[in-house]
C-alpha cells in the first residue's frame, strides 16, 4: 500500500470518530424537544382545565347567590309570617281574657239570682206579716196595772244584698272605702263575704277588709284581716299585697320580727311584684343600722 492511500485511511478513521459525537448531541436535543412540546401541550391543557374549573366556579357562585337570595326570602317570609301569628295570638289572648272577664260576670250574675230566689219565700213572708197595731197615746191604762214603756225605735235593717252580683256589691263597698265611710265599706265588705265567700271578688273583699282597718290604724285587726286573706285565698293576685300591707301593720307595733319574716316571704314568693320591691326597701330600712350620737365634748 502506498503512502497516499494509508493517510487517506487515517483521514476516513478521524472524520468518522469526529462525526460520532455530533451525532449523539442531535439526538440528545431532539429527544428534548420532544419532551418540551409534551410539557407545553400538557400546559396548555392545564391552563384550559383550570379555566374550564374558574368558569364552574363563577356558576357555582351565581348558583349559591341565588339559593341565599331565595333562603333569604323565605327566612324574611317567615319572620312575616310568624310575626302574623303572634299577632293574631295576642289578639285571641286578649278575647280569650275578655270572654273569661264576660263569663266570671255572668257567672255572678247568676249566682246573685240564685241567692235572691233562695231568698224570695222569706223576703215575702216578712212583707205578708201584718204590721203590728200602734198603740194609742190617748188610751187610759187601767188602775192598778204597770205602766208600760214605750217600744224602742227599731234599728233601721240592713241594705238588702238581693240581685246583687259579687262585682256590684264589691263596687259599692269600694266607694263607700275611697270615701272614708269606714263603717258602710265594712258592712258592704262583710256582706259579700258572706253571701258569696267563693267568689273571685271574695278574696279582695278581704283584702279591703285589711285595708280599712289599716286606714283606721287598727293595726291589730289589719293584722288578723291581711291573715285571712293569706290563709283562705292563697290562689288571690292580692296575696303579695297582703303579706306587704300585714308587714307593715306588724312595724306598726313594734313586731319587727314578725314584719321582716312577712316582708322576706312576699321577697321569696313573689320576687317580681311591685310588693316584693316595697317589701326590700321598707327591709333595708329597718336592717339599716341607726346612726350613732355624736360624743360629748
Amino acid at each position: 500500500m502506498t503512502i497516499s492511500m494509508r493517510f487517506g485511511s487515517v483521514v476516513a478513521c478521524g472524520l468518522a470518530l469526529a462525526g460520532a459525537p455530533a451525532a449523539a448531541q442531535n439526538r440528545e436535543h431532539q429527544q428534548q424537544a420532544a419532551e418540551l412540546r409534551i410539557l407545553q401541550e400538557q400546559q396548555q391543557q392545564l391552563s384550559l382545565g383550570l379555566a374550564q374549573i374558574a368558569e364552574a366556579l363563577k356558576a357555582l357562585n351565581a348558583r349559591l347567590d341565588d339559593v341565599t337570595a331565595t333562603n333569604r326570602k323565605g327566612f324574611a317570609d317567615q319572620e312575616l309570617s310568624i310575626r302574623g301569628l303572634g299577632s293574631d295570638l295576642s289578639a285571641i289572648r286578649e278575647r280569650t281574657q275578655e270572654t273569661d272577664t264576660r263569663i266570671r260576670t255572668l257567672r255572678d250574675e247568676i249566682d246573685a239570682l240564685r241567692t235572691t230566689m233562695n231568698s224570695l219565700p222569706s223576703l215575702l213572708s216578712q212583707s205578708a206579716a201584718p204590721p203590728p197595731e200602734p198603740a194609742d197615746p190617748n188610751a187610759v191604762p187601767p188602775a192598778g196595772a204597770p205602766a208600760v214603756a214605750a217600744p224602742p225605735p227599731a234599728a233601721a235593717p240592713p241594705p238588702s244584698t238581693a240581685g246583687l252580683s259579687p262585682t256590684r256589691m264589691l263596687d259599692s263597698a269600694k266607694s263607700d272605702y275611697f270615701a272614708g265611710q269606714w263603717s258602710l265599706a265594712l258592712s258592704g265588705f262583710d256582706a259579700l263575704l258572706r253571701t258569696f265567700p267563693r267568689s273571685e271578688s271574695a278574696a279582695e273583699a278581704q283584702f279591703y277588709i285589711g285595708e280599712t282597718y289599716y286606714a283606721q290604724t287598727k293595726w291589730r285587726e289589719a293584722i288578723d284581716a291581711y291573715g285571712l286573706v293569706l290563709q283562705n285565698h292563697r290562689n288571690s293576685g292580692t296575696v303579695p299585697d297582703a303579706y306587704f300591707k300585714r308587714g307593715r301593720a306588724y312595724a306598726q307595733t313594734g313586731e319587727t320580727d314578725a314584719a321582716r319574716a312577712s316582708w322576706e316571704a312576699v321577697m321569696k314568693a313573689y320576687p317580681d311584684s311591685d310588693a316584693a320591691r316595697l317589701a326590700k326597701q321598707d327591709l333595708d330600712r329597718i336592717n339599716r343600722p341607726a346612726p350613732s350620737a355624736p360624743a360629748a365634748r
